[in-house]
């Protein structure tokens, strides 16, 4: 019987996974394989948040794979001579894979691709990490779409009609099984002292099914009310399992579906999750379109704004959660704790980075890279440039987040900032916002900056820029 290979790569599941759907229904022998390969990915390989998400996904997708007489073979280094390798070794007939949107990622898989076709492989890649491809959709002038609302329109008169594909039985397992690496030989997690997330988290297919199945069993049908509330458990919590493939974007539309027409009437939070659904096909879109936007403004005027310079105090205050605004400290040190913030306080902290302090927008977003176990190309840079008013369907220039409006209307009991500011904790709910005003004062920074003047500046420099 023949081998063919399935590279794993950020489709971390067994269900929905059309390349590994394929190989088994071809009837190969099928050779799982993950390579590391960061230096691919450059300038963006995964962040140290994300690189704890990862090994701990592919430790799950492993014992997945055994549990059906398989295992995941472990490689590091340059992907297409290991896999020339393997396809030598192996006498191995086709490849198979998921396709990826990121620039860098785009760019190596086609010299990959045509690399392997020249030596006779079979080579497909299959669409599973979004609902849509981006190059299917354009204006009726044939461009593409710098607006949400038109782009998340047409995506709608495409209606899906695939159902998500089951996992595959038992498989017919390669003998023997060729050398490779331990998942412990890729050391992602050396930059960690300890497993530090694994009490907020459960990475992994198993994980990520229990976290879509907890959601739309109820809290969907109330995501409208509570979406903007950190206090509150009011969200998903899917974005990493989404971002590591451990759940597709058509299963998690599927049970989303399906919870619309079960939740007995209350259908508006159920529509507003769906809407967040096509934000992300929206950020994957305009990467596709616009790969140089990770580092650069997608309006190009934006290039002459007038950031600060010497800003290395302010940052650093920002980055430990030390800028003696609550809203925005509770928001960093979650970050820090959890390896995630709520999307609200993201645009809270990235607001007050780029409009307050005049940082440039890239050092948050290379921060937020780090820091996130969502950490995603795609959603980080649409979500900086979103805010900073640089970006496609971005907020607008003289919208300018108050941290203390957004904290005591969205957190008026201070609950948030009572469980990630503990040198607050015990102070009455009015001064956990205003901290300044308790008696005797807390052990807390005073602001690192005046807001009112800060506002001010800031849209001086953008009507400058407008003009």
């Amino acid at each position: 019987m023949s081998h063919a290979i399935v590279w794993f790569r950020r489709d971390l599941r067994l269900q929905d996974n059309p390349a590994l759907h394929h190989a088994v229904a071809q009837g190969y022998q099928v050779i799982p394989v993950y390579i590391y390969a960061p230096e691919e990915e450059t300038p963006w390989p995964s962040g140290r948040a994300s690189r704890w998400w990862l090994h701990h996904s592919l430790q799950a997708l492993d014992m997945a794979l055994r549990a059906k007489n398989s295992r995941l073979l472990f490689f590091q280094g340059c992907s297409l001579p290991i896999l020339q390798k393997l396809v030598e070794s192996t006498r191995t007939k086709a490849i198979y894979w998921n396709r990826l949107s990121e620039p860098a990622i785009i760019t190596r898989d086609k010299t990959i691709k045509t690399a392997l076709r020249s030596q006779g492989i079979t080579v497909q890649s299959f669409k599973a990490d979004l609902l849509h491809e981006p190059g299917t959709i354009h204006t009726q002038a044939g461009k593409p779409y710098q607006l949400f609302t038109p782009f998340w329109r047409t995506c709608q008169r495409s209606l899906l009609t695939e159902l998500p594909l089951t996992a595959p039985p038992i498989f017919t397992a390669p003998q023997p099984w060729p050398p490779s690496f331990n998942l412990a030989d890729l050391k992602l997690l050396a930059a960690l002292s300890t497993n530090e997330f694994a009490q907020f988290w459960q990475p992994g297919e198993t994980g990520a099914w229990q976290q879509l199945q907890q959601w739309c069993s109820g809290p969907i049908s109330h995501y409208a009310e509570q979406r903007d509330f950190p206090g509150i458990d009011g969200v998903s919590r899917l974005s990493p399992h989404l971002h590591f493939g451990e759940i597709s974007p058509r299963q998690v539309l599927g049970a989303v579906e399906y919870a619309l027409h079960h939740l007995n009437g209350r259908v508006r939070g159920v529509q507003n999750y769906e809407r967040q659904l096509f934000w992300r096909e929206f950020a994957y879109y305009l990467l596709y379109h616009y790969p140089y936007t990770p580092e650069q403004p997608l309006r190009p005027v934006f290039k002459k704004f007038p950031w600060r310079t010497d800003y290395q105090k302010l940052l650093k205050a920002w980055q430990q959660g030390q800028t003696g605004y609550p809203l925005v400290d509770a928001g960093m040190r979650e970050l820090l704790t959890t390896g995630w913030m709520h999307n609200r306080v993201r645009m809270v902290t990235a607001s007050f980075l780029t409009k307050n302090c005049a940082i440039p927008w890239q050092e948050g977003a290379y921060w937020f890279w780090e820091h996130l176990v969502d950490a995603d190309l795609a959603n980080n840079t649409l979500g900086w440039q979103w805010v900073a008013g640089c970006g496609a369907d971005a907020v607008p220039y003289y919208r300018i987040f108050n941290p203390l409006l957004q904290s005591t209307h969205f957190d008026p009991q201070g609950d948030y900032l009572q469980r990630w500011l503990p040198e607050l904790a015990d102070l009455p709910p009015q001064y956990r916002h205003r901290p300044w005003l308790a008696q005797p004062q807390p052990d807390y920074p005073t602001p690192i900056i005046d807001y009112m003047q800060s506002r001010r500046e800031a849209l001086g420099a953008y009507q400058h820029l407008k003009k």
